[in-house]
């Protein structure tokens, strides 16, 4: 394989890392690197300090770490130059190491070499780009979950307990002209069927939890005009994110940013006034707020105490198994003996009752306990992948029921074994990779 070299930090620091790895990876870096001994005769996980130099001229002053094939990020040969994050001299030492033979690397470039060359399946290695971007804490624990195995090891039990469910069946195919060759009972067959089928329906149940905390909850405030959603976005954020006025209409488009609560990060949806309008521009803004709703998971349904009012009719169809809190504003200008009991009342100017509506949204998130033992389906591949491996396991289990021939029995079972392989990495395509890996950033 090519070297391969990239920046693997960003702007903004003390310290730029410049990761090359490959064969030429030692012998690229000693053309440029200036110590006490070349890196070649360097052993494993060893740091050597020493000077960058293009010729007889000084680039920087750096630390090298060297670590050796297979015992690497990506095992392969791999280095790593932190020296100072100046733009200019990350460049520089760029520039010579590309004229010395590497290849700029593509993004995610060094987890794919990583999972080809079997350091990490392709759960654990999709897992990296999900801990990179993780913005909560409970998101971080999925992905430390994933990348560190526990995800890897339950799916490959359920395979491995497939294939020998396959194996005993596919051993009966071979003695068929021996009457009543049994290896396995089919009242056995299907009760471990039947456990295995429960399993992969606990996954998919848990897309729901997993994609949320994976991409953030999605959580809409709608509302008439000038009901105070923006002022409340701007409350909810701490910082003046949507433009405020008393003038009706004045959000034409949906604002969106994210706050994290309790460890949980929630995707606040600020969305134009639903009214009535002749305005063309108003309406495509009030449409894409109804598509916002659609879309969420939980809805702030914002009305004020001059004139509280339900959710209407006409928008409870969009909010359809959703989550919807109804909140009263303005609450600062109603004395407490006025207000109705039960009700939600919030002021987005002062504050009040703010407390208590975060609360509220992550009681109604309802995300479980995560613990080290918690596995989540938090990717759109992996829950399709098990959902058909769950229909596959019903059609194994209905099979076996109706007493169909033991060959179709374990042509759903290899079927089912499969769409598990994929997800770990054991059955691939050269496109999987390639849609999987172009998500990650450069240097990774």
């Amino acid at each position: 394989m090519e070297t391969i070299v990239a920046t693997a930090t960003g702007r903004g620091g003390a310290l730029g890392i410049v990761r090359i790895s490959g064969e030429q990876a030692l012998a690229a870096t000693d053309a440029i690197f200036d110590g006490r001994k070349p890196l070649s005769e360097a052993r494993g996980g060893s740091l050597h300090h020493g000077r960058i130099k293009d010729g007889n001229e000084l680039l920087d002053e750096v630390i090298v770490s060297v670590y050796r094939a297979p015992r690497s990020y990506t095992g392969e040969d791999c280095v790593e130059i932190s020296c100072h994050n100046s733009p200019y001299i990350l460049q520089r030492v760029m520039e010579l190491l590309l004229q010395g033979g590497c290849r700029l690397a593509e993004p995610g470039e060094f987890t794919k070499r990583a999972f080809l060359n079997g350091k990490k399946d392709l759960s654990q290695a999709e897992a990296v780009a999900d801990l990179i971007s993780a913005s909560s804490r409970v998101a971080h624990a999925i992905a430390m979950n994933q990348m560190c195995g526990n995800y890897s090891s339950l799916l490959r039990d359920l395979r491995d307990r497939l294939l020998n469910l396959t194996v005993l069946i596919e051993l009966e195919l071979d003695f068929s002209d021996q009457e009543d060759a049994r290896f396995v009972e089919r009242d056995e067959l299907l009760k471990q069927t039947t456990a295995i089928k429960d399993c992969l329906q606990k996954l998919v149940d848990s897309f729901r939890a997993g994609n949320a905390i994976r991409n953030g909850i999605p959580v809409a405030i709608i509302g008439e005009p000038n009901v105070g959603k923006s002022m409340l976005l701007n409350r909810l954020l701490g910082d003046e994110r949507a433009i405020v006025s008393p003038i009706g209409g004045t959000t034409r488009d949906t604002i969106e940013d994210t706050i994290i609560v309790e460890g949980l990060c929630f995707r606040l949806i600020d969305t134009a006034g639903l009214r009535e309008t002749s305005d063309e521009i108003e309406k495509i803004g009030i449409e894409r707020a109804l598509n916002k709703i659609r879309q969420a998971s939980i809805v702030i349904w914002l009305t004020e105490v001059a004139e509280p009012k339900p959710l209407p009719e006409s928008l409870a169809e969009q909010a359809t198994g959703k989550e919807v809190i109804v909140a009263i504003n303005k609450a600062d200008l109603l004395p407490q003996e006025e207000r109705r009991e039960n009700g939600l009342y919030i002021s987005a100017k002062t504050g009040e009752g703010i407390p208590y509506l975060l609360s509220l949204l992550v009681k109604l998130a309802n995300i479980p306990e995560l613990s080290a033992e918690t596995t989540l389906v938090s990717t759109l591949r992996h829950q399709d992948a098990i959902l058909a491996a769950l229909e596959d396991a019903e059609r194994v289990e209905q099979g076996l029921a109706a007493g169909i021939p033991s060959d179709l029995v374990a042509q759903d079972l290899r079927a089912c074994t499969n769409r598990l392989s994929e997800i770990v990495g054991d059955i691939t395509t050269d496109d999987t990779l390639a849609a999987i890996f172009s998500r990650f950033c450069i240097g990774k």
